[in-house]
């Protein structure tokens, strides 16, 4: 279109957060069972593509520059202030080491399904377009991670709209068949834990553990809202100013760190420095957090141009993170038996790597109710190591392909 309805920076980040704000009201509101199998997210992203597309909001906007250049970093920062390894550890035990073993599977599968995509000749579909890595590094944020870090990697591997399409697409189709898996697994508690030679006080020791963990927020103080944005605001500002000032990074003739990769990469490590200090104790930055990446994410969307869009090859990828996501079940089934990990830390092992901080905790709550707070930290872990993981997975599939 070559004139949008609304084009007003103000005008457009209304029009996203109203989409944002509704689709969160409806599913509060209806309680519909489609979102227990396509969560609001796949919503988000895809109304402001039809708004982009048929001319209500434009594809380009000043306030969608303003939401990648300060509200992606922002998000990180205030996202990983959050994150508690120990207080995992003391709960899940060697558990979280499966999860990393997984986060490890989602790596090198996203790295073997890429160039086994980039090798295959099946009529239309394959192979996979070249830069195709970038997408595979931003569905590996997701992976390891959660939508945070899927936006983070998007923008660090300087992917186009249609990459992050395709890394949605993907998501959501594979968690449609991972998520029963991990659910229905409990069923084979017994046979699995004889299998991996689980102690048999493993599962109550988890629960006393838990038992013992701290209880819920309290509603933050104007103080602390201050305290918040100050520390988010200073890291995003110390890793801009950096990020611009050192120098692109080349390997193999291909440049695997540039300025937008530096910049989440600073940005991670800050956020990841702030949770060693009292500031993690502050309340609300996972919900101020968690609303900057929605409307970021309503944002790529409507980017998307479905003009340009090669619909063939997203249909290779998902095939592809088909392949992909059983190798990462090879990993966590090898973690449980090397670690000798009970079936309810594998399931919400896994869950924390693929479905990130709004699964983990629906996988748990079947499975071990108590394990709730367990799945919420393991998650976060996820958080702190996505973005450094994906930016890798992403990058190795560029060089290896050359």
């Amino acid at each position: 279109m070559n004139a949008a309805l609304i084009t007003s920076p103000a005008g457009v980040m209304a029009a996203l957060i109203g989409v944002v704000a509704f689709w969160f009201w409806l599913e509060r509101q209806s309680r519909w069972r489609i979102f227990e199998f396509l969560p609001p997210l796949i919503f988000i992203y895809a109304t402001p593509v039809l708004l982009s597309n048929t001319g209500v909001i434009p594809h380009q906007s000043a306030a969608y520059d303003f939401l990648r250049q300060y509200g992606l970093p922002v998000f990180i920062v205030l996202m990983l202030i959050k994150v508690d390894v120990m207080g995992a550890v003391r709960i899940m035990g060697k558990g979280v080491f499966v999860m990393l073993i997984g986060s490890l599977g989602v790596v090198l599968g996203g790295v073997i399904a890429y160039l086994l995509g980039r090798s295959m000749d099946i009529g239309n579909f394959f192979p996979l377009a070249a830069d195709s890595w970038r997408a595979f590094g931003t569905l590996a944020g997701s992976w390891i991670g959660g939508t945070g870090n899927m936006t983070a990697a998007h923008a660090a591997l300087e992917g186009s709209a249609e990459h992050l399409t395709m890394a949605a697409a993907a998501d959501q189709m594979v968690y449609l068949v991972w998520l029963p898996i991990l659910l229905g697994c409990k069923a084979f508690a017994d046979r699995f834990n004889r299998w991996a030679r689980v102690p048999a006080d493993r599962v109550e020791r988890m629960e006393k553990a838990a038992a013992e963990f701290g209880g819920k927020e309290q509603a933050p103080s104007m103080i602390e809202l201050l305290y918040l944005a100050l520390l988010a605001i200073g890291c995003t500002w110390l890793s801009m100013g950096l990020a611009d000032r050192l120098p692109p990074v080349v390997l193999g003739g291909a440049t695997v760190i540039t300025a937008s990769t530096w910049l989440i990469l600073l940005v991670t490590t800050l956020g990841l420095l702030a949770s060693m200090t009292p500031a993690r104790k502050l309340p609300a930055a996972q919900s101020i957090a968690m609303v900057i990446i929605y409307v970021y994410v309503a944002r790529v969307g409507a980017t998307m141009d479905l003009r340009d869009a090669d619909w063939a090859n997203m249909g290779a990828f998902v095939m592809m993170a088909y392949v992909w996501i059983f190798i990462h079940g090879a990993f966590v089934l090898a973690g449980a038996w090397l670690f000798r990990v009970d079936v309810h830390t594998l399931a919400i092992a896994s869950a924390a790597n693929i479905g990130g901080a709004a699964s983990a905790p629906i996988v748990a709550a079947h499975h071990r109710e108590s394990l709730v707070p367990a799945a919420i930290l393991m998650a976060l872990i996820g958080y702190a190591a996505g973005n450094y993981l994906a930016i890798l997975t992403g990058r190795l599939g560029q060089l290896l392909s050359g």
